[in-house]
């Protein structure tokens, strides 16, 4: 059995995957930003699976601190990870900006998942076949530096689809610095039946469930052993090409070389 951390699970697609893995048995470790929301959901989860191995973690994804927090947390209560699914994200927020005035979107899309899973890196190479999931996007835009490192403002919608492009161009150059570690980044379907979707387009495509039922495979299944480095459109239901700046060194150097930096402030 696996221990899986996966954030953003008090809430759609995250949380239909906690469900689906916490019936296998799995300890999960559960993550969300309002604590009663985050306590009702391990409730939920252990009463519907029967599984008493949950794990719930409280942190604002847009507050560098509290993921710092979060990361001593975690090491203090285990010694190994093996599956990290990097789900949180944001489009609409009554909050355009964090407090280190970086665009919400660029913040929790990306800038946290980058350092979520670097600090717990060393978590995860104990962990048996470790894999990282990192959900992306059919959204995705060429990155903009200026607006990644907040000196210019940019729609909603722009922040968004850059974030999903960063993150994936990230993925990419993680799997290729770890390759002991499993990492995938995918589209989980667009417009999918969550909160993100209805609050921000008021329709959907397609049941959260299909979002899930792609997360858990990827999470676990062994016929994604060697699919490192890939990109999955869940749209089309098959590992696909990612935007073409994904591909590319010298913008996904820059990219990393400006992350750093944003960090270290």
């Amino acid at each position: 059995m696996k221990t899986i951390l996966i954030t953003g699970s008090t809430d759609g697609i995250g949380k239909l995957t906690a469900f689906k893995l916490a019936k296998q048995g799995h300890q999960i470790l559960l993550h969300g930003r309002n604590p009663e929301k985050l306590a009702n959901t391990i409730s939920a989860i252990k009463e519907q699976t029967g599984n008493a191995r949950i794990r719930g973690y409280v942190s604002d994804l847009a507050d560098f601190n509290s993921i710092e927090q979060m990361v001593v947390g975690i090491s203090n209560d285990f010694t190994s990870i093996e599956v990290l699914i990097n789900n949180a994200g944001v489009l609409i927020s009554q909050f355009e900006q964090n407090q280190d005035k970086l665009d919400i979107r660029f913040a929790v899309n990306y800038l946290a998942p980058y350092l979520l899973t670097n600090r717990l890196l060393p978590l995860l190479k104990k962990g048996t076949s470790p894999r990282i999931i990192n959900l992306s996007s059919a959204a995705q835009s060429t990155v903009l530096i200026d607006a990644l490192v907040g000196s210019i403002q940019i729609s909603s919608n722009a922040a968004y689809a850059q974030s999903k492009l960063a993150l994936t161009m990230w993925s990419f150059a993680l799997a290729k610095a770890n390759p002991e570690i499993i990492t995938i980044a995918v589209n989980p379907g667009s417009l999918l039946n969550t909160k993100m979707a209805r609050e921000a387009y008021g329709q959907h495509w397609s049941s959260a469930d299909k979002g899930a039922n792609i997360l858990y495979d990827l999470a676990i299944s062994a016929q994604y052993a060697e699919s490192s480095g890939k990109y999955f459109d869940n749209d089309r239901g098959s590992f696909s090409p990612a935007h073409n700046d994904a591909y590319n060194e010298k913008k996904i150097d820059q990219l990393i070389a400006e992350t750093i930096k944003i960090l270290k402030k």
